[in-house]
């Protein structure tokens, strides 16, 4: 496509296990041939967004949450999810001295990361199907609902301040590694155990400009998920090589160990479990009720799927028509 360069953004975390070791192997860069590879490392959703809407990076490995945010604040102008990357990987870790059962949940103090993340609607959305109530701005109800980074949540629970922490990997294994306990994982939660962690988003300038660049790097993801399972050990490695690298910090094996068995790359963006997430953000009145048709666009994933002889993926009837 002529292009310099082309520049991937994803997140520090382990449920970005995909581009972590797609990045660490070079199978980007392969893929790309003569263009090169440029990364950006980002730690929340809406920063990846703005970097996204202002061309700073072309192609981004993201949550559900901020995707259908950014989606839907422009109009459906701005971006498409063109692929999936991970499934799984989120769990509710409490103390096990306050917290024995699900019910003791209730009048308890519970870390999630962010006001309106992915993690902090399926909290909301699960007190709600427990019959509890909580005002969804300030986290105030029957359990309080504590917004807390992911980095500073451990230090929390350490010091008492929260009693558990619904959140992603590695930050889960972390909790667990401080003496917490795993009461619930949200895979349970899915049909099939199944629901979307991380997909890909491109711009849609980008996308129709450049299609044979988003194709080259949905056929690295392809290849790479591919390399992931059938080399589990090593591609933990490499994605734990890669954290170093970004952050300056391996995690280490009790922490790494257990979040990489929890989570699952899938090429399937899952797209009925974003509309599912969508609904759950809408009756906790974190969103208003978004129109989602065109979202994805998933021609070059099932080109790229169709080559190597897999089945092609669905978008739950909200593709590009």
């Amino acid at each position: 496509d002529g292009l310099d360069s082309v520049r991937i953004g994803y997140f520090g975390n382990i449920t970005h296990a995909t581009p972590l070791v797609a990045n660490q192997k070079g199978f980007f860069q392969k893929a790309l041939g003569g263009t090169e590879a440029k990364y950006a490392v980002f730690n929340a959703g809406p920063s990846e967004i703005e970097a996204l809407n202002s061309g700073s990076i072309d192609i981004g490995w993201i949550g559900p949450s901020p995707a259908i945010n950014g989606y839907t604040k422009s109009g459906g102008r701005n971006l498409r999810i063109v692929g999936g990357s991970a499934s799984g990987g989120v769990k509710l870790v409490v103390n096990p001295d306050k917290i024995k059962t699900l019910e003791d949940v209730k009048g308890k103090r519970i870390a999630t990361p962010q006001l309106g993340n992915t993690q902090d609607v399926a909290f909301l959305n699960w007190i709600a199907e427990q019959g509890w109530k909580v005002d969804a701005q300030s986290g105030k109800g029957d359990v309080t609902v504590v917004r807390s980074d992911n980095k500073v949540t451990p230090n929390a629970y350490r010091s008492g301040s929260v009693d558990g922490a619904w959140v992603p990997e590695p930050t889960a294994s972390r909790l667990v590694a401080e003496g917490g306990k795993v009461l619930l994982d949200e895979s349970a939660l899915w049909p099939d155990e199944k629901f979307v962690i991380t997909n890909i988003i491109v711009s849609q300038k980008f996308l129709k400009e450049h299609p044979k660049a988003v194709q080259a790097v949905l056929q690295a993801s392809v290849g790479t998920n591919a390399w992931i399972t059938a080399n589990p050990d090593e591609a933990k490695a490499a994605a734990n090589a890669q954290l170093e690298k970004d952050s300056g910090k391996a995690l280490p094996a009790d922490v790494l160990d257990p979040a990489w068995e929890s989570i699952r790359v899938t090429d399937d963006p899952l797209a009925a479990t974003l509309d599912a997430e969508a609904d759950h953000a809408v009756k906790a009145g974190l969103l208003e009720q978004p129109d989602l048709n065109g979202i994805y666009d998933l021609t070059l994933l099932n080109k790229v799927l169709k080559a190597k002889g897999k089945p092609p993926v669905d978008d739950a009837g909200l593709g590009v028509e």
